[in-house]
């Protein structure tokens, strides 16, 4: 009668934690370490704090995640070879930080006029659950999104592409190429040093997604902002294999069925966190944001052209880049009309 009892008390706290959206794992509990590179207050780090409480949460306590910012584990370009060799059981990294490494994905970061983070962000991950790309074969893919798009900040105005020739503009990674396209004199340098460069006027602005107007407080300089939205960069959050495949199947399924809500619940955050900084930054310093016009926009994808020809020429013998382009068109109009 007692085990009798024990089965039933069992299956009803299971029927309980099904009903409320747990799914019930082992009574064991593993943990698992995830790596991330930039500062906890970012958005890769929050969202990786989400994700985290989500999966206690529908494991039942079961998964357990311990968390380790800013570089504490992994740096940024040692991320996924340290997640390969199991140094971190998950990593967050940035695909952008390694030039031709990931043909097929590097395409989103091209400078295709992306609207926001979260037609981005949909946009890689449906990129490669199509094409399933080699350079990620060794780990198991939990997430993907990007930052927000390009935009510019500076200490003048930039009304017209005129105004940007020989702007001495900070910009990072392809961002570089993509500004000496429009005439300006990219300088590139890390983020900590730009609140300097930006105060001795050694730059006149910088291109970046426009949250740093107020987490970095760059609007105390940039009294003006022009709207661009070129490129993005992208991210994905990675597991060891091995330790993917020592998970029980309904732990693996709490996981695989978290991966496209985190990556629309990333883009989400952080295009709410850039209007939450515009807006800010216009009450506090009274910011002025600038549209470019229909000319200089026509001109803009015009320049912008021959980096996607470039692209397609490259990674061409390897893959098939005019029909990976195409899709990226094809997802981000889909997604433009729903998160727009």
């Amino acid at each position: 009668m007692v085990r009798v009892l024990k089965t039933m008390v069992v299956f009803v706290a299971a029927a309980v934690l099904c009903a409320a959206g747990v799914v019930p794992v082992s009574a064991e509990s593993t943990t698992l370490s995830y790596a991330n590179f930039p500062p906890a207050s970012t958005f890769p780090c929050v969202q990786m704090e989400r994700w985290k409480g989500e999966v206690e949460k529908r494991t039942g306590g079961a998964l357990k995640i311990n968390t380790f910012p800013g570089g504490t584990l992994l740096g940024a370009k040692d991320m996924l070879d340290g997640v390969v060799a199991g140094q971190a059981d998950i990593g967050c990294f940035a695909m952008s930080y390694h030039p031709g490494r990931f043909p097929v994905l590097e395409a989103i970061d091209l400078p295709l006029g992306w609207p926001n983070a979260t037609v981005a962000s949909m946009s890689l991950l449906d990129l490669h659950e199509k094409y399933q790309p080699e350079s990620l074969k060794k780990v198991k893919v939990l997430t993907m999104f990007t930052c927000p798009p390009t935009n510019i900040m500076s200490i003048r105005p930039v009304r017209t592409l005129g105004d940007l020739k020989g702007m001495q503009i900070r910009a990072a990674g392809t961002g570089v190429k993509v500004f000496e396209l429009l005439g300006a004199s990219p300088i590139g340098m890390p983020q900590s040093d730009v609140p300097d460069a930006l105060h001795k006027k050694v730059i006149q602005g910088m291109a970046s997604s426009l949250e740093v107007m107020k987490d970095f407080k760059y609007a105390e300089y940039c009294r003006y902002i022009t709207m661009t939205n070129i490129q993005v960069v992208t991210f994905a959050v990675v597991m060891n294999r091995d330790r993917w495949d020592s998970l029980p199947v309904d732990v693996q399924k709490v996981l695989s069925d978290l991966s496209r809500e985190q990556a629309e619940w990333t883009g989400r955050y952080v295009d709410d966190h850039v209007n939450e900084a515009v807006t800010w930054s216009k009450e506090t310093y009274n910011v002025e944001v600038i549209e470019f016009g229909p000319k200089d926009k026509a001109e803009i994808n015009k320049r912008m052209g021959p980096l996607v020809d470039e692209y397609v020429q490259r990674a061409g013998s390897k893959i098939p880049a005019g029909a990976i382009i195409e899709d990226i068109i094809a997802f981000k109009n889909t997604y433009t009309e729903k998160y727009r």
